[in-house]
């Protein structure tokens, strides 16, 4: 691989232009196949499989209505006081303009939704009194009709008197007649009284068939009495907008035309905010906080090297490298559903070593300059030797990051392959255009300064300060980890989720709204839980009602419910859905909880009402991604570290070596972890990272910090400890090549860390919320890994075992392939046998005998 890349650095540098034009070419084929197939990016992240989803999905033919994607538009009075007739008129303006935008299937005014429920009390409370009339006027009649029966027997019994004593007298006829006469007029007497009663036995049937009705209305009333759309003080309203297309797929174009729509219409002494599914915008990857990283990368970077045409190099590959890492990536977006985080996290990688790879080799071709080596020689073995390692370093990380594909999670590892992409492009480039604009460079790379600060170093370079790593190991070993056992403490109580609106900024619309919500509506408003029921077969309309309210109450009586309102019924009364307000917010452990505890109540109520009950919706996805991820997570560390002990046997022919490293990245890792959770889940520093409220850690951020801090950390490893072994291998003792090898990679790895650092500190500032959290792990976890186990505790470690650190079974020996990482075949030439070093002076350094003489 060395010689491979001396030839193909030496090449690149004498074809400059050619390599420079066909990256431009391969630059313009990925920004025109993302202009030509590129898609819509989603903050929705879904697993397919699980409960939230299959539900989802059956919803989408039942009821296709409730798959729509749907936001909320909040209004507040800015004087605090109610609405006014002539701002609800405004409003409502507003309202009827958003409902005419494109994408918008309808609106829900939050006047006209109050007024309807009200009337619908008011109803009910009519039906009542009308009921109770109803019933007193029935007891009534009833009354009237005994009395008239009554009286109708009493006459009865007189007639039939009167007919009996005229049989005895033998009355004349006239008086026969008359008799008759009055029997006729009691049989209709008593016909009329039979109708009169059938009637009011009608009127019962009538009344008591409207009595359910009323009471299945006040029963349903009772579970929303707690869902408004106006507050209760009346300076706050809330409409509901819902749009023609599946949440992931309503586009940036629809919701700013949206917002658009309603801006233009004046609503006087009125604030107007949006939620975070219609003002959230992803269309903007690279914004102001990203660009100072990268300015504060390209400050280090000139305080290093000295120049600006040396400081910019690294700058133009590594931005040339993440343009067309994410174009490719992005080109796909059209194809398959992809989120917002995922050219994200390639964006964060392909800078921050798109800039370290380049940086790697150019430092060398620096120093190989300053000792008199010729350009194009000098770019050769440059890419040969520090190009072989940032080969091998590139594909620590790619592997990493293709592992998360074993997760078997797709968004997972749709993003682990985006950022293997963007870092396989940034590993190509250093090792093509790198060399290609180092040859038109030229000695350009090197000021002044640097030449004559080569023209006075001694000769006598061997003599070197030792460091506290290696002066006190056992006191370093101990403090260092100490403090990063302290810092990951924390992780301990880490609860994974994905985050709401209230981890936005503070001076954003969805945040605004987000916290009126919460203040006049109640914390679940911000995310209610869709319950989807399963009615038996065969139920009718009055059926199908009453299991509604009567699921629907059980419901209710669930722990942290608000309340529950039936949202849909299939055509053929099969499918149920309810809409269960929590009490907390859609992050809080609460609502987690209740999500848990519904889908543990379904054997009851299949038990007692033959309905089987699941949870989906927004909420209840991003619980049961979290949860996913979380059982996932083991599966992926152990996958990780397997790998990094393979990875390190192989490179450094150690045993303990490979362990001390795996070792020193558990302890960076947790520590990385320790201190998200104590900043972006418990508070702390919350006003310096801008965590205004502390909720739960992303849920996927613990399975990228792994994939991503073990590339990075082998990164580091492997250009300080590769020069440890090649001193050992050459002669040195075990300690001495410790201290020789710290010395040659410090300042290097030091720059590079610092680069990384600074990259990934610009994205802890991003506009996207889901970055943040990300942006912090990996640059606090750089940082501890960098210059705490890295340089400070590896060297104290390695100090201590002294030439047991280097102990490899014979056996073990024979079978591994040298991969010469360092490209030590190319020290004397291209071609020829590494030349051993000069043997220390006496007094400086201690010798031993040469590996490959023993």
């Amino acid at each position: 691989m060395a010689q491979f890349l001396y030839r193909l650095g030496r090449l690149a540098a004498r074809r400059a232009w050619t390599v420079i034009a066909a990256w431009a070419a391969v630059l313009v084929i990925a920004g025109s196949a993302f202009a030509v197939a590129g898609g819509q990016l989603t903050t929705a992240i879904t697993i397919p499989g699980t409960e939230t989803q299959r539900l989802s999905d059956r919803l989408q033919d039942e009821l296709p209505d409730a798959g729509h994607g749907t936001g909320r538009i909040v209004f507040r009075t800015e004087s605090g006081e109610p609405f006014t007739a002539e701002q609800r008129e405004q409003i409502g303006t507003a309202l009827t303009a958003a409902g005419d935008s494109a994408g918008v299937d309808g609106v829900l005014n939050p006047f006209t939704a109050q007024a309807e429920r009200e009337d619908q009390q008011q109803q009910l409370a009519d039906g009542r009194e009308q009921l109770a009339d109803g019933r007193d006027r029935l007891e009534e009649g009833r009354a009237q009709l005994e009395d008239a029966e009554a009286t109708l027997e009493e006459n009865q019994e007189k007639l039939d008197d009167a007919r009996e004593q005229a049989e005895r007298a033998d009355a004349p006829g006239p008086v026969r007649d008359e008799l008759e006469e009055r029997q006729e007029a009691l049989d209709d007497g008593r016909a009329e009284l039979e109708r009169n009663r059938a009637e009011l036995e009608a009127g019962a049937e009538e009344l008591e068939a409207r009595a359910p009705e009323v009471a299945r209305g006040e029963r349903l009333l009772a579970l929303a009495e707690d869902t408004r759309t106006v507050s209760e003080d009346g300076t706050a309203a809330m409409a509901v907008v819902t749009f023609t297309a599946q949440q992931q797929a309503v586009t940036a174009e629809d919701k700013e035309a949206l917002q658009a729509a309603v801006d233009e219409v004046p609503t006087d002494g009125v604030r107007v905010e949006y939620s975070s599914e219609i003002a959230q915008d992803i269309s903007q990857l690279f914004g102001p906080a990203e660009v100072i990283g990268v300015l504060i990368a390209a400050v280090v970077l000139l305080v290093m090297l000295g120049t600006l045409v040396a400081a910019g190099l690294p700058i133009l590959t590594a931005l040339t490298g993440v343009g067309i890492g994410a174009l490719a990536t992005l080109s796909f977006s059209g194809v398959v559903q992809m989120t917002s985080v995922t050219p994200m996290l390639g964006l964060m990688l392909g800078l921050a070593v798109g800039i370290d790879y380049s940086l790697f080799i150019l430092n060398r071709h620096r120093q190989q300059l300053l000792r008199g080596v010729g350009l194009h020689e000098s770019i050769g073995l440059a890419t040969g030797t520090s190009g072989n390692a940032v080969v091998f370093a590139g594909l620590t990380v790619i592997i990493a990051l293709s592992a998360l594909n074993v997760t078997g999670i797709g968004f997972l590892g749709m993003m682990g392959t985006a950022a293997a992409v963007c870092v396989a492009v940034a590993v190509l480039i250093a090792v093509t255009l790198t060399p290609a604009l180092l040859s038109l460079a030229g000695h350009r790379l090197l000021s002044a300064r640097a030449r004559e600060q080569a023209a006075r170093t001694p000769a006598h370079r061997g003599e070197r300060r030792e460091g506290v790593a290696t002066r006190r190991p056992v006191l370093t070993l101990l403090a260092g980890v100490t403090a990063l056992v302290l810092i990951a403490l924390p992780a301990a109580s880490m609860r994974l989720g994905l985050p709401d609106a209230s981890s936005e900024p503070a001076d954003s619309t969805q945040y605004r709204a987000y916290r009126i919500i919460d203040e006049q509506f109640g914390a679940g408003a911000n995310g209610p839980v869709l319950v989807v029921a399963d009615l038996p077969e065969g139920t009718d309309a009055a059926g199908a009602a009453d299991l509604q309210v009567a699921v629907g109450e059980e419901l209710m009586e669930r722990e942290n419910v608000v309340s529950v309102v039936p949202a849909g019924l299939s055509e053929d009364r099969r499918t149920a859905v309810f809409q269960v307000t929590p009490a907390e917010g859609p992050a809080a452990e609460s609502t987690e909880e209740l999500v848990d505890d519904l889908r543990a109540f379904s054997p009851a109520l299949e038990e007692e009402y033959g309905v089987d009950i699941g949870v989906t919706g927004l909420t209840g996805g991003n619980i049961d991604v979290s949860q996913k991820l979380a059982a996932a997570l083991p599966v992926y560390l152990a996958v990780v570290l397997g790998l990094s002990l393979l990875l390190m046997v192989l490179v450094f022919r150690s045993v303990l070596v490979p362990v001390i490293a795996t070792a020193g990245f558990m302890l960076s890792l947790f520590a990385a972890f320790g201190a998200v959770v104590a900043i972006y889940q418990w508070g702390w520093l919350g006003a310096v990272f801008g965590v205004h409220d502390p909720g739960p850690v992303l849920s996927f951020l613990p399975t990228l910090l792994v994939g991503v801090l073990f590339g990075l950390a082998m990164d580091y490893q492997l250009f300080l400890v590769s020069g440890m072994r090649e001193a050992y291998v050459h002669g040195r003792s075990a300690r001495a090549a410790v201290r020789e090898g710290l010395d040659a990679g410090r300042a290097v790895v030091t720059a590079a860390a610092i680069i990384m650092i600074s990259v990934f500190t610009g994205f802890v500032f991003s506009h996207m919320a889901m970055v943040r959290p990300l942006g912090f792990g990996l640059a606090f976890g750089v940082l501890v890994d960098a210059f705490v186990v890295r340089m400070t505790l590896i060297p104290a470690a390695m100090h201590l075992l002294g030439d047991r650190a280097w102990w490899l079974p014979r056996w073990l020996d024979r079978v591994l392939p040298d991969v010469d990482v360092e490209g030590q075949s190319l020290e004397r030439g291209p071609g020829t046998a590494p030349q051993e070093p000069a043997p220390a002076r006496a007094g400086t350094e201690e010798v031993r005998e040469p590996v490959a003489a023993r």
